[in-house]
């Protein structure tokens, strides 16, 4: 990964999960090891070959690891690394966040 990151924090955590899906794959993951299809299923509306890029780029960044068993078929897992675990705090605030702003909207 290039050492060239954002001045700005933000944008760092941003460009790293930035989108939806790295987001939903980093909160299937804190709970342990997933294969790609349980990744796949649990996420839901994600294609194959979106969910493949964004583990790619994740595993780039230095937030996922991919471990390939040599059988056959090959099995492949994926879990987070220290510094995708020490997103776990981030992800737990939006959750925080999220089921109280449910919660306001469906007061009114």
């Amino acid at each position: 990964m290039s050492k060239d990151l954002p001045a700005c924090p933000v944008e760092t955590t941003l460009m790293l999960i930035g989108n939806k899906w790295k987001v939903l794959i980093i909160r299937d993951l804190i709970n342990g090891t997933k294969r790609f299809g349980e990744l796949k299923k649990s996420i839901g509306t994600i294609s194959q070959k979106v969910l493949t890029s964004n583990l790619r780029d994740m595993e780039e960044s230095g937030l996922i690891k991919r471990k390939v068993y040599a059988e056959v078929p090959p099995r492949v897992e994926y879990s987070l690394t220290k510094t995708g675990k020490s997103l776990k705090s981030v992800i737990d605030s939006m959750i925080k966040w999220g089921n109280t702003y449910k919660q306001s909207v469906n007061k009114e």
